[in-house]
């Protein structure tokens, strides 16, 4: 008993020296942590045991847990201060990426800079609630008409460039995070459900606007089967990849839908039906309450913020993470039309990964000023 309490003691040590040296939050450090290395390990089965893919996204992952400790040590007082910089600078790349931007898969969404090749739409999503936890903080709260409009716009003017490329789904993203923050800054329930109406009737235009792939994946949605070897495929080869996973998952590299190329987008998008035919509902639910400690600590962080502005950021980049996980998971299920959005911190990629954790490092520079006032 006497070893077990200096074990645990000497853990406890280590946790108090993470969060008073390098400002770590340990709670979400270690599920961070957590959740990072089922990705690789669920990375893994979806390359087909390529070991080599695995090492080029553990790689990623280590630079984005490091953003994310030189990210906690930042002040609140300097985040306010480099808001609309991040923002600005944000909408500068996207102008760029418009004019000279690398072309892929039929979209034009990547800046090449020969040493790194990254994608600046994903600036903003840490930029546009930078930019709005600003702008609505400066203010009284709640904001009135002009100053929502204004607030509206600058949520508008990077979502419009970003879908431009096109980009729907990271559109869709950045957009939700300005109106999470509008959300929290104590808009009126009149003028939220007006800015509701308002989406929702312009959704005619939007469809006008839509490109043809865009048109056919909404239309998916509503019908899968209607097209089963085109446009359906995907998701109807995803719900039966997770419901063959039963109750209890086939185990870890023996998901047939994905070893034998069934399932498309199986290290990317559709990460979470592999995850969910190996693991089954049991690892599926684990997984679900992971996003959700995630996602409850950051809200907790946005409740014991000391002022306007680092609980309008705080509160806005954690939902936002969850609407990401939400996005995919709906999208993987047959849930929500197909928007080619990963799943955070298991999906393949480099930008996603580092600016997520970026967020999380803002949550925990928030949380660090909180303890040094108290």
């Amino acid at each position: 008993m006497a070893r077990l309490a200096s074990e645990y003691q000497g853990r406890d040590s280590v946790l108090r020296l993470l969060a008073h040296f390098f400002r770590i939050d340990p709670p979400l450090f270690l599920a961070l942590l957590l959740l990072s290395a089922t990705g690789l390990v669920v990375l893994y089965s979806a390359s087909g045991q390529d070991f080599d893919t695995v090492l080029r996204q553990g790689l990623r992952v280590l630079l984005a847990f490091a953003v994310m400790v030189l990210l906690a040590q930042v002040p609140s007082r300097s985040l306010r201060l480099w808001a609309p910089w991040v923002y600005g600078g944000g909408v500068l790349l996207l102008v760029v990426v418009l004019l000279a931007g690398d072309v892929g898969k039929g979209a034009q969404r990547w800046l090449d800079l020969g040493v790194v090749r990254f994608q600046p739409s994903e600036i903003l999503k840490i930029g546009i609630p930078l930019a709005m936890a600003w702008y609505l903080s400066e203010r009284p709260l709640p904001p009135g008409i002009g100053r929502v409009l204004i607030a509206a716009a600058i949520t508008a003017i990077p979502c419009v460039l970003i879908a431009y490329q096109p980009d729907l789904g990271t559109a869709l993203l950045a957009c939700c995070s300005g109106l999470f923050a509008l959300f929290l800054s104590g808009m009126r329930w009149r003028v939220l459900l007006g800015l509701v109406a308002l989406a929702a009737a312009s959704t005619p235009v939007l469809w006008h606007f839509m490109h043809d792939y865009q048109q056919r994946r909404v239309l998916t949605f509503l019908n899968p089967e209607s097209d089963p070897l085109g446009s359906g495929y995907h998701i109807i080869q995803s719900k039966i990849a997770i419901g063959s996973g039963g109750t209890y998952g086939k185990g870890w590299l023996n998901g047939t839908q994905s070893n034998l190329d069934f399932l498309p987008e199986r290290s990317t998008d559709f990460v979470f039906a592999v995850y969910g035919e190996e693991f089954g509902f049991i690892g599926a639910v684990l997984l679900l309450l992971l996003y959700v400690f995630l996602v409850l600590r950051g809200l907790t962080i946005a409740v014991q913020a000391q002022d306007s502005f680092e609980r309008i950021l705080a509160g806005s980049l954690s939902l936002t993470f969850f609407f990401y996980v939400f996005v995919n998971i709906g999208m993987v299920t047959g849930l929500l039309p197909v928007v080619g959005v990963p799943l955070p911190l298991m999906s393949y990629g480099g930008t996603s990964v580092v600016t997520l954790m970026a967020g999380f490092g803002i949550l925990m520079a928030i949380n660090s000023h909180r303890r040094l006032l108290a």
